[in-house]
This record gives C-alpha cells, structure tokens and sequence, in this order.
C-alpha cells in the first residue's frame, strides 16, 4: 500500500520515496510514498514530476489501482529500476488552484443545504473554475446572484477547515454527512475522511483543501442550467480577492 500524504497534509509538495515497481506497458511507476492525489470526487489527478538521479520523468497524471497510487509518465528517459531512490514532486501552483476551487464547491454546497436544503447530485472542477449540480425545481438569476453573495460572507468569515478521519460507525452517526444523492463511499470501508468548514459545512471527502475560506480567494457565479426536471447545475470562477 502506497503511503500518501495528501490526505493528511494538502500543503506536502514532494517526499523522497522508493520505486516499488515499474509497468512497462502502462509507462507507469509505483513509489512506496507519495505526495500525488490520484483524482476523484470530481477533482483531477496531480501533475508533476519523479526525479532520480541524473533523471526526471514527467508525470502526466496518478490512479489509483487497489491501494496503490502509479504514476504515469508523459515524458523522460527510460523508466527507473526497483527499489532507486526518488523525490516524487507536484506542480504546487497547479494543485493549490484545485485546492482553492474544491474548497469554494464545499462553501457552495454548504450554502445551498444551510439555506435551501438542496442536495448535490453531481460536480467536477478544474483549475480555478468548477460546477456542482443540485437539486432545485427552478433557478433564476436572482437565486444564483444571492447565493454567490452569501458564498463570498462565508469566505470572508475566513472559516478554519480541517481534515479528520473518522471511524466508519461515528462517521455515520453525523447526520446529513453524505451531501451527494448517492452514496459515493465504498462498501466496507473502516474509515471515513472528513472536511469541515467550521460553522458551515461538514461531510465526506477525500480531495485536497485549503487550510481556512478566505485562501479561496473570490467566488464569481459564471453561469447556470437545467439539467433536468430537478436537476439545476451552478458554474463558479474562482479569482484572487
């Protein structure tokens, strides 16, 4: 099992580590530690790079496989040997946009369930721009012009948010902590990863976030549709303040 840091420190831009195996094939290279996020929940996987000695390997992307994290090379010579020593390091200015933007979904989200009790039925982002869908009969311009009003009042609340990791029974004690429709968490899991925005917002997640709203920086609404009957979708911006 790959050890990662994101999930308990989002800020970790590289570790030393030691390559565990190689997937020709796939181009691909297992690391017994890493500071990569390999995707999901709707955020994408890091970028960055593998540097050995007298080498970089370009990586393009990481998924998951099992427990173990792979990274995929996009460009470098040919492939390091098992058990090199290396330094896996992400592109920080890449990953601290997503953190920034995951966590204005979670100030979205937040507001939408405190103020309108909608549900997230689906999401995704990129740098710095990102959509979530929720469960709305209708929306209007003026909707979405207050919500995005009271998302910036809870960025400038400059809230704490903190990560916990949670045993599976007291997890789901916590009411309400799944947000999306469906319960997107495993079957059988021990344990649960928690992001909460102190006095807004508390549920599952395994992305990486900043350490407190006003990192986020400025929340523009940039559009909104109707994906269905029920089903309305919010576009969001983020800016610097």
């Amino acid at each position: 099992m790959s050890e990662n840091t994101c999930y308990t420190d989002a800020y970790a831009r590289e570790t030393r580590a030691s390559v565990v195996e190689i997937d020709a094939d796939a181009g691909a290279i297992l690391l017994d530690r890493t500071v990569f996020y390999p995707g999901g929940g709707g955020q994408p996987a890091d970028t960055g790079q593998i540097l050995g000695e007298g080498a970089t390997w370009r990586i393009g992307g990481a998924k998951k496989r099992g427990d173990d994290v792979w990274h995929t090379v996009a460009e470098g010579p040919s492939l390091p040997s098992v058990g090199d020593a290396v330094t896996a390091r992400i592109d920080w200015e890449r990953r601290h946009q997503l953190m920034r933007t995951h966590s204005a979904l979670h100030v979205l989200c937040g507001v939408v369930w405190r103020d309108y009790q909608a549900s997230v039925t689906g999401g995704n982002m990129e740098p710095l721009s990102g959509r979530m869908d929720f469960e709305f009969e209708t929306m209007s311009g003026e909707l979405v012009g207050e919500i995005e009003k009271r998302v910036n009042a809870e960025i400038d609340a400059d809230r704490d948010i903190r990560v916990n990791i949670l045993p599976r029974d007291e997890a789901f004690a916590i009411p309400d902590l799944i947000r999306t429709k469906i319960n997107l968490l495993p079957e059988g899991i021990s344990e649960v990863r928690t992001i909460e925005i102190v006095g807004l917002d508390l549920q599952a997640d395994g992305g990486t976030h900043v350490s407190h709203t006003g990192e986020i920086g400025r929340v523009r609404v940039t559009g909104y549709e109707s994906k269905g009957r029920i089903n309305k979708r919010i576009r969001i911006e983020v800016t610097d303040a």
